[in-house]
C-alpha cells in the first residue's frame, strides 16, 4: 500500500518547543545552543517514522510575508514574538530532517499548509492513502475519501476523515472554509463577522450550507445576527478566501524524492552527538542493536596469572554497581597494557597479596578514571590505592568543566572517542537497573581502560597547550586523595537527636496543616499547587491569579504578593519551608546514615563549572541556618566522644581575591589595614564618615553583587531600593574603584574574544553564552564571565589550602581528621589532645598556602557540634 504523509512543519516545531519550554528550563549543551525543541521535534519525527507509509514530505512556512498579506495587511498580526531561544533551534531543526532522511519544502509567499494541500491534490491518484499532521484546524478542508487529518488533542492523536468530521463538528470538509468566513480566526487575526463563534456559524451552515448561501438569505437573518451579517459580509467573504487552502502550487520535485528511504545513519549519529543529544543516541543504538568494536580480552581466574600482567603504567577501571559508591558491589578491574587486555574480577582481588601489593604500591603508576571512587570503595575493604599518575575524569574536566557531567561515554566522545557502551546500555535504568552478566560488565570495563589509553597523550598535550598541567598534577590530583578520605572517614551523628527533630517537626507540620484547612474552610492536600491555587483563587478570590498549563502558579513570587491579604499566606509559607526541611534534611539525614553511624557524602570534584566542590547524597555543603529549625539540624553533627569540631572560614576571600585580581589599590591597602571593608566601601560610596547600620549593609549588597556580576535591577530587588539608585550605587562604586571596572571590563572582552574565562591557576570557564543571539543568554553570560574568575579562584585556593592541612597533619601523624569543605570553611574533628595544635596548625596553613596582594585571614570557632561552630 502506498501511503504519503504530509507534516506540518512549523505547526509540528512550535509544539515541540512549547512543550518542553513550559517549565522554565529549557534544555542546553555545553557550547550553549538551545536544544529543547531540536529534541521535541526529533522525538516526534522518530514516532512517525515508525509508521507503515511509503513517502514523506515535511513543509515550512517561509518567512513572515505571504501572498495572503496583499489581502489583508493585519493577516496574523498581533501573534506573540517568537522566542529567541526558539528562533536560534530553527535551522538545526531543518538539519534534523535531512539527516533523518526526510525532505522539507519551503517556498517563498507560500505557507506550509499549501505546499501540503499543492501534494494533496495532486498526486491524489497516487497513493491509497494520504494523512496529514498538523493541529491547524485549516487543514481539515483537505478531508476526502484518501486525505485524514491527524491532530494531538490532550496528549493523544486524533484522526479526522469526513465522518468523525461530521460527528465532532456536525459539517463536511469543503464547509470548513465557511466555518472560517463566518467566525474568523483569532489566531491569525481573521475578523469574520462579530459575535459569531462556533455553535452560531455551524447552525447557519447546517441551514444555508455555504457562506455565499448565508449571505444571500442575510435579509432573512432576524435580530443583532443578521445586523451584523449585513454590515460585515464582505470581511466574511475576505476571511474564506484567506482561510481557503491554495492547492495549485508549482510543484518543481518529482514525487520520488519524497520516498523514504531511511535515515542517514553516519550524519545522524554524528548530528546528534555534536548537540549532545545523547538520549537520541542510546534510543537508536537500542533501536538498532548496535555492536561496537569487536576487542580481545582475557577474563582472569587464577590469581597466578595477575604475576605476569601487573606492571607499570598500566590502564585501570575499577567497575562498580550503585552510584553511591559507599555502598556498591565491586564487581572488578578492567586492565590494558602491553601485554594486553583484561579484566580481573573482585574476588581475585581479595585473594591475591600480588594485587593489593601492586594497587597499594607509589612507585608504580596506574592511569584511571576516577581515582576518588577507586580510593574510597578500596579503603571501605581495607585496600590502598597510590601510584595514580592520571585520571581521565580530571583531565576532561579542567580542560571544560561542561564535559563532566555525564557518563564515561559522554565525556570521551567530546574526545571523538565512541567505541564504548552507554552506562544503560550494559545496567540498564529504573526499575531494570540491575548487575548484567559478567560478559557485559568485563567487556564495558576493559573498554573503559582502552580508552584511557587512546586518550591519554592527547589530553595531556592539551593540558600543557592550555598551561594547565599544574592544575592537574599539582591541585585536583593531590585533592582526591584528600576528599577520598573525608569521605571515608564521615561525620557522626547524634541519632537520638535526629529522632526527637523527625517527631516534633511532624508534629509541626501536622498542626500547620489543621490550621491552614480551618483557614480554607475545607481540607485539601496543602502540598499540591494545584488544589493550593484552587483554594486560594477559586474559593477564597486572593488577587494576583496567573494561571499556568497545570493550574494557578502557587509560586514564592506570588505567594509574597499575598502575604498581607489573606493569614493562611504566612501558615502555607511556614509549611513549605518545613516540609523542605523535614523532607530533605530530617528524613532525608535519618536515611543516610550507615551502619557505622555515620554519614559519608560524596564530593562531586569534576562536576561545578567554577571548579568549586559540591556535595551529594546528603549535601552537607547547604544545611540551613536561615530557620531555627535549620540550625537545630546542624546540631546532630558530633565528634566521637571527647573531641571537638573545628570550623575554620575564609574570610571575605572572594573580594580579597577580586582585588589582587584587579590590582585595585583602594581594596588593597584597606585589607592591609585590616580594615571593615563594607564600612569603608559605604563611605566611599555615600561619601560621609558616619556611616548607618542600613547604609553598610548597602555597601556590602554592592560588593558582593559587583563579584557576581548583578544587574541594578537584581541590586534593587536585594536591598529594596528603586533601580535608580541601585544603578547610582553600580556607578559610583566603579567611579571609587576604577581597578575593578577595568578588570571587569576586560574580563568580559577577553571572554568574548578567547570564549572562556580563566583563574589565577589557569581553570577556564567555557562561556559560549556571551556571543549568543539571545539577549537573555548574553546578559547571563556577562555576569557569569565576571564571576568565573573571582569564585574559581577562590575555589581553587581552599583545594591547595586542603591539600596542605592534609599533607601537614600527616606529617605530624595526628589523630585529628578533616571532615568537610563547605565552600570556604573547613571542618575538622579535633582530638583532645591536639586542640591547641590544630587551632594554630590549620590557620597558619590555610592563611599561607598561597601569596596573594593581600593578605588571607582565617576565622576559628570550635564546638561540641556543628551549630555551636557557627
Amino acid at each position: 500500500m502506498k501511503k504519503l504523509i504530509l507534516i506540518d512543519g512549523s505547526n509540528l516545531m512550535f509544539r515541540a518547543y512549547y512543550g518542553t519550554a513550559y517549565s522554565g528550563n529549557l534544555m542546553q549543551n555545553s557550547k550553549g545552543q538551545y536544544t529543547n525543541a531540536i529534541f521535541g521535534f526529533v522525538n516526534m519525527m522518530n514516532s512517525i517514522l515508525k509508521e507503515d507509509f511509503t513517502h514523506i514530505l515535511v513543509a515550512f512556512d517561509k518567512g513572515k510575508k505571504t501572498f495572503r498579506h496583499d489581502k489583508l495587511e493585519t493577516y496574523k498580526a498581533g501573534r506573540a514574538k517568537m522566542p529567541d531561544e526558539f528562533r536560534s533551534q530553527i535551522d538545526l531543526i531543518k538539519k534534523s530532517l535531512d539527516v533523518l532522511g526526510v525532505k522539507q519544502r519551503e517556498i517563498a509567499l507560500i505557507e506550509a499548509d499549501d505546499i501540503i494541500g499543492t501534494y494533496a491534490k495532486v498526486y491524489y491518484d497516487q497513493f491509497d492513502e494520504i494523512e496529514v499532521l498538523s493541529n491547524d484546524k485549516d487543514m481539515l478542508q483537505l478531508i476526502n475519501d484518501k486525505v485524514t487529518v491527524r491532530a494531538a488533542k490532550k496528549g493523544k492523536n486524533v484522526i479526522y476523515d469526513t465522518p468523525y468530521l461530521n460527528e465532532t463538528l456536525g459539517l463536511a470538509p469543503n464547509q470548513i472554509i465557511d466555518l472560517k468566513g463566518l467566525m474568523g480566526d483569532a489566531s491569525d487575526n481573521l475578523p469574520g463577522i462579530p459575535g459569531v463563534g462556533e455553535k452560531t456559524a455551524v447552525k447557519l451552515l447546517k441551514q444555508y450550507e455555504t457562506l455565499e448561501g448565508v449571505l444571500e438569505h442575510k435579509s432573512e437573518i432576524k435580530g443583532k445576527l443578521g445586523e451584523r451579517i449585513n454590515e460585515f459580509y464582505k470581511d466574511a467573504i475576505l476571511c474564506k478566501e484567506i482561510a481557503t487552502i491554495k492547492v495549485d502550487v508549482p510543484i518543481e520535485y518529482k514525487l520520488d524524492e519524497v520516498k523514504y528511504n531511511g535515515v542517514v545513519e553516519e550524519e545522524m549519529l554524528e548530528f546528534f552527538k555534536e548537540l549532545e543529544l545523547h538520549s537520541l543516541i542510546k534510543k537508536f543504538n537500542k533501536k538498532t542493536n548496535v555492536i561496537l568494536k569487536q576487542l580481545e580480552y582475557e577474563i582472569i581466574d587464577d590469581v597466578y596469572k595477575l604475576d605476569k600482567i601487573l606492571i607499570n603504567d598500566s590502564f585501570l577501571v575499577l567497575e562498580t554497581f550503585n552510584p553511591y559508591y559507599h555502598e556498591a558491589t565491586t564487581l572488578g578491574f578492567g586492565l590494558v597494557n602491553k601485554h594486553g587486555n583484561f579484566f580481573i574480577p573482585y574476588d581475585i582481588v581479595h585473594q591475591s597479596l600480588s594485587m593489593q601489593m601492586y594497587l597499594s604500591d607509589e612507585s608504580i603508576k596506574k592511569n584511571v578514571f576516577n581515582a576518588k571512587l577507586m580510593e574510597v570503595v578500596l579503603k571501605r575493604d581495607g585496600y590502598e590505592l597510590k601510584g595514580v599518575d592520571f585520571d581521565l575524569l580530571l583531565a576532561a574536566y579542567i580542560l571544560n568543566p561542561n564535559n563532566t557531567k555525564e557518563d564515561f561515554r559522554v565525556i570521551v566522545s567530546k574526545f571523538e572517542y565512541d567505541d564504548v557502551s552507554y552506562l544503560e546500555e550494559v545496567y540498564q535504568k529504573g526499575a531494570k537497573y540491575s548487575i548484567p552478566s559478567i560478559d557485559k560488565y568485563s567487556l564495558y570495563a576493559v573498554k573503559k581502560a582502552k580508552a584511557i589509553k587512546e586518550l591519554k597523550k592527547g589530553l595531556i598535550k592539551e593540558l600543557k597547550e592550555n598551561d594547565q598541567y599544574d592544575l592537574f598534577y599539582d591541585i585536583e590530583l593531590p585533592l582526591t586523595s584528600v576528599l577520598a578520605s573525608m569521605e571515608s572517614d564521615g561525620i557522626n551523628v547524634d541519632m537520638d537527636l535526629l529522632h526527637k527533630l523527625n517527631y516534633e517537626n511532624k508534629e509541626k507540620i501536622d498542626k500547620l496543616i489543621l490550621e491552614i484547612h480551618e483557614l480554607a474552610g475545607l481540607e485539601f492536600n496543602v502540598s499540591s499547587p494545584k488544589q493550593l491555587g484552587e483554594v486560594l483563587f477559586d474559593k477564597l478570590q486572593l488577587p494576583y491569579a496567573k494561571k499556568t498549563k497545570t493550574g494557578y502558579s502557587t509560586n514564592v513570587d506570588i505567594l509574597n504578593k499575598l502575604r498581607h491579604h489573606h493569614p493562611i499566606i504566612e501558615k502555607i509559607m511556614s509549611f513549605r519551608t518545613l516540609s523542605k526541611l523535614y523532607s530533605t534534611y530530617i528524613v532525608g539525614l535519618e536515611n543516610s546514615v550507615l551502619s557505622d553511624g555515620k554519614i559519608h557524602t560524596i564530593y562531586r570534584q569534576a562536576f561545578t563549572s567554577t571548579g568549586r566542590l559540591s556535595s551529594v547524597e546528603p549535601n552537607l555543603q547547604n544545611i540551613p541556618i536561615r530557620y531555627p529549625e535549620g540550625k537545630e539540624i546542624r546540631k546532630v553533627f558530633i565528634p566521637k566522644k571527647g573531641n571537638l569540631l573545628l570550623a575554620s572560614d575564609y574570610s571575605q576571600i572572594e573580594l580579597r581575591v577580586l582585588a589582587d585580581m584587579a590590582n585595585e589599590e583602594t581594596l588593597i591597602k584597606a585589607f592591609k589595614n585590616n580594615e571593615d571593608i563594607h564600612t569603608m566601601t559605604a563611605k566611599l560610596i555615600f561619601d560621609k564618615d558616619e556611616i548607618t547600620s542600613l547604609e553598610r549593609r548597602q555597601a556590602k549588597a554592592v560588593n558582593f553583587g559587583i563579584i557576581y556580576g548583578q544587574s541594578a535591577w537584581g541590586l534593587s530587588e536585594e536591598i529594596n531600593i528603586n533601580p535608580k539608585d541601585a544603578e547610582r550605587f553600580i556607578k559610583k562604586y566603579y567611579e571609587k574603584f576604577d581597578g575593578i571596572k577595568k578588570f571587569m571590563d576586560k574580563v568580559v572582552s577577553d571572554t568574548k574574544r578567547l570564549g572562556y574565562a580563566e583563574t589565577i591557576y589557569k581553570r577556564r570557564r567555557y562561556i559560549p553564552e556571551l556571543n549568543s543571539s539571545v539577549y537573555m543568554q548574553r546578559e547571563s553570560g556577562k555576569r557569569n564571565a565576571m564571576n568565573a574568575p573571582i569564585q574559581g579562584s577562590a575555589a581553587d585556593i581552599i583545594k591547595i589550602a586542603m591539600i596542605k592541612v592534609y599533607e601537614e597533619m600527616n606529617k605530624l601523624k595526628v589523630k585529628s581528621r578533616m571532615l568537610l569543605q563547605i565552600h570556604d570553611e573547613l571542618v575538622f574533628e579535633v582530638d583532645k589532645d591536639e586542640v591547641d595544635l590544630m587551632e594554630k596548625l590549620v590557620v597558619e596553613v590555610m592563611e599561607n598556602c598561597v601569596q596573594l596582594k593581600v593578605p588571607l585571614k582565617v576565622d576559628e570557632s570550635m564546638g561540641r557540634n556543628l551549630l555551636e561552630t557557627k
